[in-house]
């Protein structure tokens, strides 16, 4: 979104020094701490020292920043995780890396909380059709992964699926019952080698 020439006012000089991705910034780090509900403009904006002016300099309404927000997440959690793991040639290789990643986000960062807040919202209208675009992804991607390991498309499906919702459980629990999940990194890859070796038994 590009800036509008700024005008006297103190509204005008925060909403040049802000951005739009402050903002979505912002809001997916108050939906980690306290859902969707959290999003809201006021706290949002004392949050990162702005006026209401400033939100309104760059969105036209609290839907308007939710919907910024989402599509910031998709890109952020999936397409960019998806293009990252691309990168690697072997399939074997991609599955590992894709594992270990999912895993290790949701005990270092605020994705898993995010992730439970789009599924804890996921009737509302911006969140809705960007969460069955993402879940979606994830798994045919996933499955794409069985199917260059040998697995005919079926079977290549329900490993996928098995995937995403291990990743869904996982989070949870960093979620809610964080010590029982492995700590050390030790423990944590081993853990990493048990999934994968359960995914990919014959």
């Amino acid at each position: 979104m590009s800036e509008r020439p700024v005008k006297r006012g103190a509204g005008k000089r925060n909403a040049q020094r802000l951005t739009t991705d402050d903002w979505t910034a912002a809001a997916l780090e108050a939906m980690a701490g306290g859902g969707l509900a959290a999003v809201a403009v006021e706290p949002l904006a004392a949050r990162l020292g702005a006026t209401k002016g400033s939100f309104y300099w760059h969105f036209a309404n609290r839907d308007a920043l939710i919907e910024a927000a989402v599509l910031r997440w998709e890109r952020e959690d999936t397409d960019a995780v998806i293009a990252l793991v691309d990168a690697e040639p072997d399939a074997m290789a991609r599955l590992r890396l894709l594992i270990g990643l999912v895993l290790d986000s949701t005990v270092v960062t605020a994705e898993g909380s995010i992730e439970l807040a789009m599924l804890a919202t996921a009737d509302h209208p911006h969140v809705a059709p960007v969460l069955a675009r993402v879940t979606e992804r994830r798994v045919a991607y996933t499955a794409g992964l069985f199917s260059a390991l040998g697995w005919p498309a079926e079977e290549a499906r329900r490993r996928g699926l098995l995937a995403v919702t291990a990743y869904l459980g996982y989070a949870q629990l960093a979620h809610v019952a964080p010590g029982t999940l492995p700590v050390a990194e030790e423990d944590r890859r081993r853990y990493i080698d048990q999934v994968i070796g359960l995914l990919t038994a014959g």
